[in-house]
Formats: C-alpha cells, structure tokens, sequence
C-alpha cells in the first residue's frame, strides 16, 4: 500500500515563520495545548525540534529511574530527525495540518515500520521487528505529527491473567500514576494516559476493547475517547477482539483529542469496518458552538452507588449540567444475566483468532498462541514474576470462530448491549447517556491485582461498538475522576461537543498535585 503525504499550504504562516527566524526560542509549558504551541509555531518562538527535544528531556528526567513513571517504554531514536525536517517544510511555507511538528506518543501494540518495536509488553515479540505502520501511524505521518515514541501498557492489552495488575509489562515494568505513584494508572492504555496527565506529551494514542482508554483517561485526570468501533482502523494493532478492538486519542483537553482523533481516522481498504461509517465528519467542528443547553441526557443510575465520594461529586455535576440547561432523565441500562458470560467468550474465541493471524502476518518467530503459553513458561521469572496466564490457556482451549458457541455468544452480546444503548438513545431520543467513569484509582498491589469499582459502564458500549468518552469531572481525595459520556453509533461528534461543553463548564486544572510533575 502507498503511503500519501497530502500537504496542506500555508504560505501566510511560512512567512510568519521566515521572518520570525532570528527570534530566540523560548521553552514551551507541559502544559501547552495543540492551538498554543501552533500559534508559538507560527510566531517563530518555538520549532518542532526544540519542543521534541524538551519532551525527551521531561521524559528522561520524571519518567526513568526507580522513582520514575514508567509511561514510556520506547523514544524514538528518529524524533529529532523528524522534527527537524517538519520546521524545515514550515520554513518554506507547508504546514500539513493542525499537528505538524507536535509529539504525539503511541500504545506499544501499535506497529510502526521504523526503528522502534511492537511487542504488547511481552519479551516474546522484544526481536521481531514490524515490517511497516500502522494505518493511522500513517495517518499520523501524514499530519505532521512527530511521533515521539512507545507508552508502556498492561501486557497483552490486560488480556492474559485474570489476577492482573494494570500498568504492568514485562518489558516496561510498573507504569505509575502522576497523581500519586502508589495509585494504578489503570489499564491497559496505563502509558499513554499517564505521558497525557504527567505533561510529557500534549496527545498520546490508546486502544480499547473494553474500557482500555476510558479507564486510564479517568484515573489519571485526562480525556479519553473509545470511538465508534470503524473510526479508526484496526489495521496493525495488535489484537485481543475484532469486533471491539479500536484505537482512540487520550489529551489534556477534548478539543486536543478531537484533533488526534480527526488526524487518524479515515476509511482504510483493508479494514471493512471503517467502511460502515461512509464518511468521516469532521468532529472538531462542533467544538465552536457546543453547549449542554437543551441536550437531553440519560442519567445511568444503575452504575452508581460504588463510592459514596463518588457519587457526591456526580450529584453536583448533575447540578451544574441541570442549571446549564440540560434536560436529565434517571434510567436504567439493564443487561441480561448471561451477559458477562457471553462477552468474555467472544473475547476468548477471537482472541486466539486474531493474535495467531496477526502474529502470522508480521512473520514473528512464534506464531500460535500454545507458542506465547510456551514462552512465558520458559521465561516465568520475568513473565509470570506477578500473575499467571489463565487467560491464555482458556483463549487456548477455544475452537474456530464457526464455533456455534461463539456465534451465538457474539449475537446474542452484541445484541443486549445495542438493544439496551438504543432503548435510551434512540427510543427515548436521548444525546448521551452520563455516569461516573470509575472510582478513584486503587493502589498498586501485585498480590491482589486491580480493583474495577464502577468500572462496569464500558461494558454495553464497547460490546455494542457505540463512543463512550471519559472527561474529568472533579477529584476526591485528590485523585480525578472521569465523568462518562455515552453515544449512539457514528455520533461521535455530537458526543465530543457534549464533553467539550462540560469541560468549559467544570474548568479544571489538568496537572497533577505533584509538584515534581506540575514544574
């Protein structure tokens, strides 16, 4: 497949940038969004390659050593190169787009056909390398974006020991909370939530399959969209199921995510669910003339009740939303018994599916999934150092995906989960289904694994493929909480203008209390 490289002009702000050449540069904040740092960009006051360097710099400095984050697993050893090539294409008046010359770091089961490697956390895939990127790595080249490095995250996406702790690789060790290093980042997309919330990097991309981006996003006090399952394409990623897996954007701030989303998404050839949308609005669109002002919102108050801090907080944003002008309306989103069950056995089915074609595909040296338990046994005092695979072993023990089991599992799944979102979305012509994310983030604990609390409110859109967004919403105990906003399908621009309009209503500050990470 080709790569494409569309250049956008921008003669006015080359000439900015030509007669501003001689002007000395002074640091950018962490904390700069998109807009600030292209309009410093423009001005002549700070280049690509200074604020790549300063990001490397922050990284080494807050992210390595034994008292370090642990977001970022990987820099990329051609960020400079890269950077430097991006001012010089701004120098003679070509500006790409909204992210030329911003860092923008990437999931580590995300391919890119460079110098940095792919291994979902796991030492097994440490020596094979990718032979090329990514669908929306290309998209992102294409942008401008300066792609910075590889975040650390739950190894295998969170999808191989039941007793788990999020955040945690073999390769990249314990990814830590900036809010408080003791608390969990949250899984599996812990590092690129984590580089977004420590002021490493302005946008970082995640994957979900079931509450990946959402969870992180809300314990480490940043934004995060779960789009509509075909938004973004699939291609490239590894795997855990193909009919929810999808990649989305983790910022500071809703605008910043709906740009990285708008930059990555697009129809791909080779992945037919990006063909069910049709077209690709532009979702940054909205941002201008959001409000909550006549939205009618389904409070979800079947996923409350999990922490009493928590639901205090949610009791006032409710009181903030009503006095906006939002209309709210108490409901339920009951899903059947059997839906734990059959989720997670369409999960184990297509788990074994995608990863052993996936692995087939890049031409790893192990290329089943029995060849992964193999490995981890024979590299158990780093591998299986805190939790087993039983995941694993059980994804082992599945037949193919002409299993009646997992054909009837999937249909009837999918089929609760976008029965129950339409009944309030559709039906009851509502614009988004609201709740508390999660609780505050848990500590870290090896021995224990991860504690879920509320959690459960990713569960029916990530099943049924509908956008769910986390925004901050407040902090108890100085820990942030994520306020979640669920959609209908392929509305995600109106969702994005939603959080965007209760983000300037909350008006938090982004940075973490820690004030080694706040410098």
């Amino acid at each position: 497949m080709q790569h494409r490289t569309g250049v956008v002009l921008a003669g006015f702000a080359g000439a900015i940038v030509a007669a501003c050449a001689t002007l000395v540069a002074r640091p950018a904040s962490p904390w700069d969004d998109v807009g600030t740092l292209q309009a410093r960009f423009a001005a002549g006051t700070l280049d690509a390659r200074s604020l790549a360097q300063q990001a490397l710099s922050r990284i080494a400095r807050l992210d390595e050593g034994a008292d370090g984050l642990h977001a970022v697993v990987e820099r990329n050893p051609d960020a400079l190169v890269i950077a430097g090539r991006l001012d010089e294409e701004r120098a003679q008046g070509r500006v790409r787009g909204p992210l030329h010359g911003v860092p923008v770091l990437l999931k580590e089961n995300i391919d890119t056909g460079d110098r940095m490697r792919t291994t979902a956390g796991s030492l097994a895939l440490l020596d094979a390398p990718t032979p090329d990127d990514a669908f929306l790595v290309r998209r992102l080249r294409a942008s401008g974006a300066v792609l910075l490095g590889k975040t650390n995250l739950s190894e295998w996406a969170n999808f191989r020991s039941t007793q788990a702790t999020s955040g945690w690789s073999a390769r990249g060790g314990q990814t830590r909370n900036p809010h408080d290093p003791s608390r969990n980042p949250c899984g599996s997309s812990a590092g690129s939530a984590v580089a977004v919330a420590a002021g490493f990097v302005p946008l970082a991309v995640g994957t979900e399959t079931n509450g990946s981006i959402t969870c992180p996003a809300s314990a480490n006090g940043v934004v995060g969209i779960k789009p509509t399952r075909g938004w973004v394409s699939r291609d490239g990623i590894v795997p855990i199921a193909a009919s929810q897996d999808t990649a989305g954007p983790l910022a500071r701030s809703v605008a910043d995510a709906a740009l990285l989303l708008q930059a990555m998404s697009g129809p791909d050839p080779d992945d037919a669910a990006t063909h069910d949308a049709g077209r690709f609005p532009d979702v940054t669109g909205v941002l201008a003339t959001a409000t909550v002002d006549g939205a009618r919102l389904g409070v979800l108050r079947d996923r409350t009740g999990f922490d009493d801090a928590t639901d205090r907080l949610f009791d006032d944003v409710l009181r903030r939303l009503r006095a906006a002008g939002a209309q709210l309306v108490d409901v339920e989103m009951p899903l059947p018994p059997t839906f734990g069950e059959d989720s997670y056995a369409v999960l184990l089915y297509e788990f074994r599916e995608g990863v052993e074609r996936y692995l087939r595909e890049r031409g790893a040296a192990i290329t089943t999934l029995e060849g992964l338990i193999a490995f981890n046994r024979g590299h158990a005092q780093r591998e299986l150092v805190h939790f087993g695979q039983e995941i694993f072993e059980q994804a082992a023990r599945t037949g193919g995906l002409d299993d009646p089991a997992y054909r009837d599992a999937l249909a009837r799944s999918r089929a609760a989960a976008r029965t129950a979102l339409d009944r309030l979305l559709v039906d009851a012509e509502l614009d988004a289904l609201i709740a508390p994310t999660m609780a505050p983030a848990w500590r870290t604990d090896h021995a224990r694994g991860d504690d879920y609390r509320g959690a459960g409110v990713s569960a029916a859109p990530a099943v049924a493929g509908y956008p769910h967004i986390s925004v901050p919403m407040g902090r108890v105990d100085d820990l942030p909480v994520g306020l979640s906003l669920i959609g209908a399908a392929w509305d995600d621009a109106r969702l994005i203008g939603l959080a965007h309009a209760w983000e300037q209503l909350a008006d938090l500050d982004p940075r973490p209390t820690l004030a080694t990470v706040r410098e």
